[in-house]
């Protein structure tokens, strides 16, 4: 089955709880993997931060909403048992538990009263952290294809120059002037551009550098950057396209003996939004969470 939702949770979670035993949520979380029969790829399906677990996370806010309804209640850092208010629902046995049933008790309400109209006009399965990492990502991503749109707009000049860029803001080339000098001009047998691979110039990196829209790059392209590569005697070379590679590319480029990496435009637009080349940041959201170290005794 699908990994369940963090509402779908809450009633089992409840149930577990039903024993009015104390409990970690390491145990009820391993338990209800094996309820929800997760399979072990989906135990370790991730956040879209990629810093928690999704199943974990979904359990952890399960229990945080129930807490908040003072259906459960924490009885020391990472364990908790049912309230009585707890035991009189499970009394009346409730076919489910999600925030819009939780928002009949006051202290949730007043919990997530700022939340209103989410509960109310926009029911959704994630939790908070994965919403925010989901619109994160669809940011993202609208901005990665705004960015591969304008790659494809600028001159041949240009587009060069954002290489350079972006090899220096990736660690590559020396000094911007160093890297510039490399690259720019040269045009010798599938060669765009020779730059330093560190500061110090301790190997040098060929680089092929095409503003292509729709031509997809296959084999024979890379090919005769293979062999430009083998006229030099290098060893390491970058292929750069706004376009595409064919599966026959990728598989060559994996085979030969020489290291070629190819990036596409997909990942050539995701490179400089990691790197902050030719984009700006408008905002920033740290997510934090509590310092449990700091609140133990010496």
């Amino acid at each position: 089955m699908s990994i369940p939702t963090y509402e779908q949770i809450m009633l089992p979670l409840l149930k577990i709880a039903g024993d009015k035993q104390e409990h970690s949520k390491r145990q009820v979380t391993e338990k209800l993997a094996k309820d929800f029969r997760l399979t072990e790829e989906e135990k370790r399906v991730m956040l879209p931060s990629g810093k928690e677990g999704l199943f974990d996370n979904r359990v952890g806010w399960a229990g945080t909403y129930l807490k908040k309804a003072n259906l459960m209640e924490q009885t020391r850092w990472g364990f908790f048992k049912i309230t009585d208010r707890g035991m009189d629902l499970l009394k009346q046995n409730p076919a489910k538990i999600d925030a819009k049933f939780l928002y009949a008790y006051k202290e949730f309400k007043d919990f997530i009263t700022p939340n209103q109209k989410i509960i109310e006009e926009e029911h959704t399965p994630g939790s908070p952290e994965e919403m925010l990492g989901t619109a994160y990502q669809n940011l993202n991503n609208n901005l990665a294809a705004d960015v591969l749109q304008q790659l494809k707009k600028v001159t041949p000049k240009m587009f060069e120059q954002i290489v350079v860029n972006l090899l220096v803001k990736m660690g590559y080339g020396g000094s911007q002037k160093d890297a510039g000098e490399a690259i720019g001009g040269i045009s010798d047998e599938g060669i765009d551009g020779i730059i330093k691979e560190d500061k110090l110039g301790l190997d040098t990196i060929y680089i092929q550098a095409k503003r292509w829209d729709s031509f997809i790059v296959g084999r024979p392209e890379v090919q005769k950057f293979a062999g430009a590569l083998q006229g030099k005697r290098a060893k390491k070379g970058i292929f750069i396209t706004t376009s595409k590679y064919t599966n026959e590319a990728l598989e060559y480029a994996s085979a030969i003996e020489n290291k070629i990496i190819l990036i596409d435009g997909t990942q050539l637009a995701q490179y400089m939004i990691d790197f902050n080349v030719g984009v700006s940041t408008i905002n920033l959201y740290e997510v934090k969470k509590i310092d449990t170290d700091y609140f133990e005794d010496e």
